[in-house]
């Protein structure tokens, strides 16, 4: 007899199941297998399941493993799609418990959604414990014929208690099969498994709360094991596979779900994109030329012709939204910027004519594949987008997307430890052995470290440990939602997929995105783009200083002082250009147009990034600009004859060998695979298409090796254009609107130190005063306050944020008079100390005029004030007494030590304000040292001088067992990296202290684009 597999639950069942289908389906076709059902407990993981059975000829059954109410008691239940409005209702069973966080099936919920499915009741322990026959004639009531009873026999043993199931099942004339819940591949997996339980439960193994499972035998059985388990029952063998091949669901896949956009009946789609078009094409470029109308009636043709008039509509309307929200959006992102009705519906900001873009880029009329106009939008703004989206359709038609986590080699490693019961510090070992480098498997740690593997079998446990973590690797571990897509369904989605509760009152799907696409659903990418946050913070900073507005939509992309900007590499805080690789990039190139920026973002990646010096020598006429074939020139003079872009690529195609865009697209995306074959006939084609044009071989041949050759270099243009449009707008605003821009970047970049630290340095640099924190002139963030940058309360450690909320809303009445004041107007919920001694210590009391010692010693009696005259946030006793009443006077206390000062302020601050300590010590020294910030430009091997504060130390040993240190100084400029090999530190070991600091006499060391000081003397 054939095998078939009832119950198979997979790995896509979070921690429920280790079966893994890459080894389940060559184990299935070895065992002759006709039918499969995938039973989870939600539909987690149903099409790949469906999709690997197709391939390996096995029928797939669409199973559910849920509970039922009945008299108040949960009873489980698998339910089998038998059709297509079976397969339709488990997708609304599943949908509904998991978006009403309900762990069984109503009633009513049962009878609505019966037809189509096949219910059957297990022999589990839920139906055999006392009498159930009430509940089992409540089932045969709603499901009738398609009620079915199945018995399980783990490993071949029967359960106590299956004779009176089966009695029971025969009395009520209810059809038995045969059936194995399969939860791991073979039967030496069931610890592993039991340990992928305990991980989900977020329990040891040896907890007593921890689930344990029904049974040790929950394995894939072989054929000849499962007929033997049943010898005696051939019967329900044959039952199952009656009911297997009974359950007849077609899954659609690869059709086109596209939403309609609403209009009123019988408005002619094509013409009402068109008006708006035209409309805002005129709006936006008034008097346009013959060619933008030709294009516009080209990309309107090939959009409806595809079908896709009412996507573009649809992103059309909410850009409009964002636009009248006043939401910054990006200028377009990927290759939807070379589109022009795109510009024309103001869904992006880019001319594709002006920069010379390719609607076949984004849109192929011969290769018909979904649209993808991906929209960038200010980070904090992003969800009010979505829930227009979900207003306008319709919740029950948007959806956000689910993404699965997977245990990666760190996060298995510890889960596995933690549920082993493994102590703290084993736990720490374990993360510091296994590299957080992407791609790190537990073999390769083990491999690489011999620290590590040592470790691992130094004890019995550990090597349980490793050999569990390593089946555990890899599987899905927790479900999340994807950060930036979203569905958009022409009708209701539980017709279509299965969903469950999301964040933001939108719901989100159990399918992850390729599976979403595989159905034919749109996807559309809303994606957070912080640096557009900073565009926004500067243009409100900006406005809130000045009244003036900036549309950055109508920045000039001739800015002399921009360009100037860019090209000394002063680019901290820009867009994509902050890297020290992309300054020397930007040094070199020396950006005189919008068009350098451009290229040198599509160049600055690993490979095409040797073309920069290239690009600059020619472009400063240092070198001959040089083309394979005159053809060439027009296409790749504005990149001085280097291939930059796919786009170039494609207009070689078309130009010399007389390919369609379309085709010139195709042979882009085919070469680019470097298949020897592809490769081959392509040549062909070109070669021959060339001939037709009147081009010789040898040139033919010599321009299809240079495509080849830059197929994997090149860049979508359209994508570099767009991004470079955020890079210049940033810069423009550097370097015309510095405060804002400061102030802005200072804001996003809290927590972050290092970064805090070279802007602060770049500040001083620019001689902008930092204003320190202060209770009466700061605002929540950093803020433009005169010439200078006020920083924000918000940037002083610990202080609560209802404190500061607080002090604002009291500061709205008038300053404050005195710290007692504040004391009386905030109340005692916020005046406390831990609220204000940050406050005292960073110098955001200091306008009182009191030393910070004095306002220290002060606050005990402070806080005690507040609690009598103001205990609470309601109206107090002594409200309307005056504030003088019962005054509290300051303590005395000695002037706060300078040193300890500037100790509280990098406390509370992360950083040093009055003056640097180093600073201080260069000035007493009189001795000329190096800026640790500027090491970076100083050349290999040259002899150097610093002062810093010791911030780290890192002490080794090397092959030889020689002790050997690496030290992080820290100096008013910044942090650099210094080296002691093991005759330097034996000599000054003792003097490497946190905080000490040192004079450091050493040379230059630069190697894989990074800086270090190679020591040779210290003194303290």
């Amino acid at each position: 007899m054939s095998m078939v597999y009832p119950h198979i639950s997979t790995s896509a069942d979070l921690l429920k199941s280790t079966v893994r289908l890459d080894e389940l389906f060559p184990f299935l076709k070895q065992q002759g297998t006709v039918s499969a059902a995938i039973v989870n407990t939600k539909l987690y993981g149903i099409l790949p399941f469906w999709e690997a059975c197709k391939k390996a000829g096995i029928h797939a059954v669409a199973g559910l493993s849920a509970f039922i109410e009945f008299d108040g008691q949960e009873y489980p239940v698998v339910l089998y799609a038998r059709s297509n409005a079976g397969y339709q209702n488990l997708l609304k069973i599943t949908s509904a418990l998991s978006t009403r966080d309900k762990n069984s099936i109503p009633e009513q919920w049962l009878k609505a959604y019966k037809d189509g499915l096949v219910c059957a009741i297990p022999n589990s322990i839920q139906w055999t414990l006392t009498d159930r026959s009430e509940a089992f004639r409540y089932l045969q009531s709603v499901f009738g014929e398609e009620c079915f009873a199945s018995v399980s026999r783990p490993g071949g043993e029967r359960t106590e208690y299956e004779e009176g199931f089966v009695a029971q099942c025969t009395e009520l004339g209810l059809a038995i099969f045969a059936t194995q819940e399969c939860r791991y591949l073979r039967e030496e997996d069931a610890f592993a498994f039991e340990v992928a339980s305990a991980i989900g439960q977020g329990l040891k193994m040896n907890d007593p709360e921890r689930k344990k499972p029904g049974h040790a035998k929950a394995y894939v059985p072989t054929a000849q094991e499962f007929s033997g388990w049943f010898s005696d029952r051939p019967e329900w063998v044959a039952e199952a596979a009656a009911l297997m091949a009974g359950c007849q669901v077609a899954i659609a896949l690869h059709g086109q779900l596209l939403p309609m956009f609403p209009l009123p009946e019988g408005t002619d789609r094509l013409r009402y994109i068109e008006e708006l078009c035209k409309t805002g094409l005129e709006e936006r470029l008034p008097g346009t030329t013959a060619a933008y109308s030709q294009r516009l009636s080209y990309e309107l043709g090939v959009i409806s012709q595809m079908g896709f008039i009412d996507y573009f509509l649809i992103v059309a309307d909410f850009m409009k939204f964002a636009r009248e929200q006043e939401i910054l959006t990006g200028p377009g992102r990927g290759s939807s910027a070379s589109s022009l009705v795109a510009f024309s519906l103001r869904i992006t900001d880019v001319d594709p004519l002006e920069h010379g873009l390719l609607f076949e880029r984004f849109l192929n009329p011969e290769r018909v594949t979904l649209p993808d106009i991906d929209i960038d939008f200010a980070d904090h703004r992003r969800h009010e987008v979505v829930e227009y989206v979900a207003r306008k359709y319709g919740k029950d038609k948007t959806a956000q997307i689910i993404t699965f986590g997977t245990l990666s080699a760190k996060a298995v490693a510890r889960d596995t430890a933690r549920v082993f019961g493994f102590e703290a510090e084993e736990l720490e070992a374990i993360s510091k052995m296994i590299p957080n480098r992407l791609g790190t498997t537990l073999r390769s740690a083990l491999k690489e470290s011999p620290k590590f593997s040592d470790w691992v079998i130094a004890k019995e446990e550990r090597k349980t440990w490793f050999k569990t973590a390593l089946k555990l690797e890899g599987l899905p571990r927790h479900a999340s939602t994807h950060a930036a897509g979203v569905i958009l369904s022409p009708a209701p989605l539980v017709d279509l997929v299965p969903i469950e509760k999301g964040s933001e009152d939108i719901y989100i799907t159990q399918w992850p995105m390729g599976e979403l696409e595989q159905i034919g659903l749109l996807k559309m990418d809303f994606l957070g783009l912080r640096n557009l946050t900073i565009l926004e913070q500067i243009r409100r900073l900006l406005h809130r200083q000045s009244g003036k507005w900036i549309d950055y939509r109508k920045i000039p992309l001739q800015d002399d002082a921009t360009y100037a900007l860019l090209a000394k590499g002063d680019t901290t805080g820009i867009f994509q250009l902050e890297s020290d690789g992309m300054r020397r990039s930007l040094q070199q190139v020396k950006p005189t147009a919008f068009g350098d920026i451009v290229a040198v973002n599509a160049l600055f990646r690993p490979g095409p990034m040797e073309f920069i010096p290239l690009y600059a020598r020619r472009k400063h006429k240092q070198e001959t600009v040089a083309y394979a074939h005159p053809i060439l020139e027009p296409i790749l003079a504005e990149t001085y004859g280097v291939i930059v872009y796919q786009e170039q690529i494609m207009q070689i195609a078309a130009q010399m060998a007389g390919f369609s865009l379309g085709e010139a697209d195709l042979l882009r995306r085919a070469v680019s695979k470097k298949k020897r074959e592809i490769l081959d006939e392509q040549r062909m084609n070109f070669t021959k298409g060339a001939a037709s044009k009147g081009f010789p071989a040898a040139a033919a041949t010599e321009v299809y090796d240079l495509i080849v050759r830059f197929a994997d270099y090149g860049f979508p243009k359209s994508h570099a254009v767009a991004y470079s449009m955020i890079s210049y707008q940033l810069a423009f605003m550097k370097t015309h609107y510095a405060l804002p821009f400061y102030a802005a970047m200072l804001a996003n970049s809290a927590g972050n130190n290092e970064k805090i630290q070279q802007l602060l340095q770049e500040i001083k640099g620019r001689s902008i005063p930092v204003l320190p924190p202060s209770i009466q002139e700061s605002g929540y963030s950093f803020s433009v306050d005169g010439e200078g940058i006020r920083i924000g309360l918000n940037s002083v450690k610990s202080v609560p944020g209802n404190a500061i909320k607080a002090l604002l809303n009291a500061r709205k009445e008038g300053p404050f008079t005195s710290m007692f004041n504040i004391a009386e107007r905030i109340s005692a919920v916020h005046f406390t100390r831990k609220a204000f001694e940050p406050l005292i210590k960073a110098g955001a009391l200091d306008g009182f005029g009191l030393d910070r010692g004095v306002l220290l010693a002060s606050l005990d009696s402070a806080v005690k004030h507040a609690e009598l005259v103001k205990p609470n946030e309601e109206p107090g006793l002594f409200d309307d007494m005056g504030s003088s009443f019962m005054k509290p006077k300051y303590a005395k206390a000695s002037p706060m030590p300078e040193n300890l000062k500037l100790d509280f302020e990098k406390e509370v601050l992360g950083f040093y304000l009055s003056m640097h300590p180093i600073a201080r010590e260069k000035e007493q020294r009189q001795k000329t040292f190096a800026d640790l910030a500027e090491l970076k430009n100083s050349k290999d091997r040259e002899p150097v001088l610093v002062l810093g504060m010791v911030e780290d130390v890192k002490r080794i040993r090397t092959k030889k067992g020689d002790a050997m240190g690496f030290v992080t100084l820290q100096d008013d400029t910044g942090p650099a990296s210094v080296t002691l090999f093991p005759a330097e530190y034996a000599k000054f070991n003792a003097l490497l202290e946190i905080n000490a600091i040192l004079e450091v006499q050493g040379i230059i060391e630069n190697r894989n684009q990074k800086t270090a000081i190679i020591c040779k003397t210290i003194d303290s």
